[in-house]
């Protein structure tokens, strides 16, 4: 969420497992010596397809901010989870989310060393969310889709990212980040990179979302 100066970012993004065939050695003594294998199908670590992005005018109201989240939120597939960053003034803007009966997720990024959570509330260290990034962008794990308004302006943003992180370690080497710069849409697939392969994978158990065609949703 975006102050007087900033720009409030939007991204719609589908996270998809992917399977692959793995074969093991049989290891049962009696039929070993058959030379045998099993394929078993395993998963490689989670995809993160960016569908949608967009930018909100800065100095948008707050009112109509929440009205096209809503909007968006609506379009989208049931079950679809709301990441909503609640630094700052984002929690005037998540206050208003509940009241509009949405469910967001709120993060709080701080700089500290460990999550911690308060039923829908969540306080998140920037380098987790950092890193989270960092490990999808290293891994080629964090697909673009070219035909989005806004991907050039992200691009451009993560290649700017990629100079102060440090890929191999993700490292402290990003104090700019957010603050100064308009790094908003890397902040918004950025949390939603870090709450896919986080908070819903290691922590919750819960199903995720897959959405088998990309998501269509008209402009503002």
């Amino acid at each position: 969420m975006g102050q007087a100066a900033d720009y409030t970012a939007i991204s719609a993004i589908e996270v998809r497992p992917t399977p692959y065939p793995v074969q093991h050695e049989d290891r049962d003594p009696e039929t070993r010596r058959l030379r045998t294998f099993e394929t078993v199908v395993e998963s490689i670590p989670l995809t993160h397809h960016v569908r949608h992005l967009e930018r909100l005018p800065i100095g948008t109201p707050y009112p109509e901010q929440v009205a096209r989240v809503k909007e968006i939120m609506a379009r989208l597939p049931p079950g679809t989870d709301l990441i909503v960053d609640n630094t700052g003034v984002g929690r005037a803007v998540t206050d208003m989310l509940f009241l509009e009966g949405l469910t967001p997720v709120c993060v709080t990024i701080t700089g500290g060393d460990t999550v911690n959570r308060d039923g829908p509330y969540f306080r998140v260290p920037k380098r987790d969310i950092v890193g989270e990034l960092a490990v999808s962008l290293q891994n080629k794990r964090l697909k673009i889709a070219a035909a989005l308004p806004d991907a050039e302006t992200l691009i451009n943003e993560l290649l700017a990212f990629k100079v102060k992180v440090n890929l191999k370690t993700a490292h402290d080497s990003y104090e700019a980040w957010r603050e100064g710069d308009h790094d908003d849409l890397v902040l918004s697939v950025g949390m939603a990179v870090w709450a896919a392969t986080w908070y819903y994978s290691q922590q919750t158990g819960d199903d995720i979302v897959v959405i088998d065609e990309p998501v269509s949703i008209s402009p503002v």
